[in-house]
């Protein structure tokens, strides 16, 4: 019996998370990718056309599967499509599908009553048209990841601008724009079997400037009871049961607004950070969710008595990374600090006003918001990275 993961590029939640964790459980494991020669020669690799159910279920023919999962946005339909195939525990398809599609996503939640955002699809080659009500706005990739292509704009003149420059890179991609929802953003982030959902918590999302949707920090800051419960209602109107769900949200007059929903646990290694402040094996857990165990299986804590708080340095400039700290991991007083590189020495990259501008990602873990605060403000201080354009 082994565990399948779907994949694409390598990331740190496979390799730094649901491979040692399939290892903790004595589980065998194939990741099944279609760039196998990106993948470290260590990692259990086997090509295959991964966008393809029928593919990815020939694939698990040589050794039976006990699960099959991906942590990949692009890759949870068919994942759940070839699960279901295999008779495995798996998401349900059309949800996945409802949750990657940021337009059908604001047709469920309205068609169940629990809010109207204004939204517009706008297809490959179509000229984008929005109402002038709808403004200011944001346009993005209908499956967009990473605030990608994502940008805020104020007019009919400044869509058409956005759309054109989008489309100057991507020519064949379906676009949404839709009304912009102020306030602070917030995550919530859950654990389920198909049946029982746990909260994990949730993080308060700083974003750096507009028109584009950098996340340049995160605090912890678990949703109250009330907002949970609208939270849970918008889940079930998608059909989230299985495995881990990261949801983007803000709060307008004590009321739940999607920003959208991310059939994974959340990223950046963000995940791994949460694993940390929990204190438990969260990569395990998933993958035990997958292997058909009950929710209540699981030591999930009740509430967590510590803080963390999360930095990204961002590229300030496109260029050359020539020199970087880390990986570091270090201890203040009663905090707990690291520092994990997000781009590698030597690589040449565009400043593109999004998370993928992120050279690294610290992190800080201990009792309280003051004392995290100023412990991850002087260990950034003595950090330094370098870009030569």
């Amino acid at each position: 019996m082994r565990l399948y993961i779907t994949a694409l590029n390598p990331t740190d939640a496979v390799l730094e998370g649901f491979l040692p964790a399939a290892a903790a459980l004595e589980l065998p494991v194939t990741v099944l990718t279609d760039r196998p020669e990106q993948w470290p020669a260590e990692v259990p690799v086997a090509r295959c056309a991964i966008r393809d159910a029928a593919a990815v279920v020939a694939a698990t023919a040589g050794d039976r599967p006990a699960a099959l999962l991906s942590n990949s946005d692009h890759l949870q339909e068919v994942t759940a499509i070839a699960a279901r195939k295999l008779g495995l525990p798996g998401k349900d398809p059309d949800a996945a599908r409802l949750c990657k599609d940021k337009a059908a996503t604001r047709r469920a939640i309205e068609a169940a009553g629990l809010d109207l955002v204004r939204a517009v699809a706008v297809d490959p080659g179509v000229p984008p048209a929005a109402p002038g009500e709808m403004f200011p706005a944001v346009v993005k990739p209908r499956a967009g990841v990473a605030s990608e292509d994502a940008y805020l704009v104020a007019d009919h003149r400044e869509l058409d601008a956005r759309v054109a420059e989008i489309r100057g890179r991507r020519p064949d991609v379906a676009l949404v724009v839709e009304e912009y929802l102020a306030g602070e953003l917030r995550t919530h982030d859950t654990l389920g079997d198909g049946t029982a959902l746990a909260v994990l918590g949730g993080w308060r999302t700083h974003l750096g400037p507009p028109p584009t949707f950098t996340e340049e920090s995160l605090d912890w800051s678990p949703p109250a009871e009330q907002i949970s419960t609208q939270l849970r209602a918008c889940l079930d109107a998608l059909g989230v049961g299985l495995g881990a769900c990261h949801t983007e949200y803000v709060v307008q007059d004590s009321r739940v607004r999607l920003i959208e929903v991310n059939y994974r646990l959340i990223g950046d290694r963000m995940d791994l950070i949460l694993a940390e402040l929990l204190g438990v094996p969260l990569f395990e857990y998933v993958i035990r969710l997958h292997l058909g165990e009950p929710l209540a299986a699981l030591d999930l804590p009740a509430t967590v008595d510590r803080y963390a708080r999360v930095e990204y340095v961002c590229a300030d400039r496109s260029g050359r990374l020539t020199a970087a700290p880390g990986p570091l991991d270090t201890v203040h007083g009663e905090v707990r600090l690291g520092c994990r590189p997000l781009r590698e020495l030597g690589r040449i990259a565009d400043r593109t006003g999004t998370n993928r501008d992120y050279l690294a990602a610290l992190h800080a873990i201990g009792p309280d918001q003051d004392t995290v605060r100023e412990s991850l403000a002087a260990f950034h201080q003595g950090l330094q990275w370098t870009i030569v354009e």
